[in-house]
This record gives C-alpha cells, sequence and structure tokens, in this order.
C-alpha cells in the first residue's frame, strides 16, 4: 500500500516533497537499522499534514498498520519547520528525532501533541512572516 499512500499524499492540498530513492520510496534506507524504516515528507503546514493524516484514504490504510508494523517503544514521528525551499537530509532527520527522544517536545523538534508554531510566529505575533515548510519523519 505504500505507492498508493504516497499517491494520496502527493495529490494532497499543501504537500511539498518527500524522501525518495531511484526507486520511488525511502524503504532501502535504513539509517536506525534493519528493521525500521523510513518516511519522510515537507509540508506547508501542520494543518495540510492533518488533513492527510486524518483523510479517509490514509486512516483507512492505517487502521491495519499492525499488520504490517511492530510497536515502537519510543518516538518514531518528529516535525520541525524548515525555511521554505529547504529539503531536509536524513541526518537532520536523525538529529531532530534524538532531540525529540531526549528533552521531549520543543520548538526545535516536536509531536503532534504538543506543536509549536513557525519560528517567525513565535519571535513575533505578525503572521506569515515565516515562510517555512514543516517536514515529517
Amino acid at each position: 500500500n505504500l505507492d498508493r499512500v504516497n499517491a494520496l499524499a502527493e495529490k494532497s492540498p499543501g504537500y511539498k516533497w518527500r524522501l525518495q530513492t531511484e526507486e520511488g520510496d525511502a524503504t532501502a534506507l535504513r539509517p536506525f537499522g534493519d528493521d525500521i524504516i523510513v518516511n519522510m515528507s515537507v509540508w506547508q503546514d501542520l494543518r495540510s499534514l492533518n488533513d492527510f493524516v486524518f483523510s479517509e484514504g490514509h486512516v483507512a490504510i492505517m487502521k491495519r498498520r499492525r499488520e504490517w508494523f511492530e510497536k515502537m517503544g519510543e518516538a518514531y514521528v518528529v516535525f520541525w519547520w524548515v525555511p521554505q525551499g529547504h529539503r531536509p537530509t536524513m541526518d537532520e532527520a536523525k538529529e531532530r528525532l534524538n532531540l525529540l527522544r531526549s528533552q521531549g517536545s520543543t520548538e526545535n523538534a516536536f509531536t503532534y501533541r504538543k506543536p509549536f508554531p513557525p519560528p517567525d510566529e513565535i519571535a513575533n505575533s505578525s503572521a506569515g512572516s515565516f515562510l517555512g515548510e514543516l517536514p515529517a519523519t
């Protein structure tokens, strides 16, 4: 179902980019060990990502995730803001995930449960000054 989920994401409003190899996905990349696959994408904002994650097509697949995935004992999804046009690297993702695991949700690495606004919105409440995007791993 990976191709189906990726196609759904790519058609979703706010989708910007996803990590992929020449094969069209990132499953061959194993920076966390042989038993862990990665998925990383960039979205316009949290609302766009949220709309995709809770869309009918994505929810239908994720209800079956226990058929394919084991339950993880620690954080495995992390969000952070990037400048518009920046495409995060796997090293960045690993760094942010380790930051989340060691410090919990901060403005540099956060979760759905405790999101943070884009950096410029934190420093100054005039909305729209940070033209950033949100990657998700």
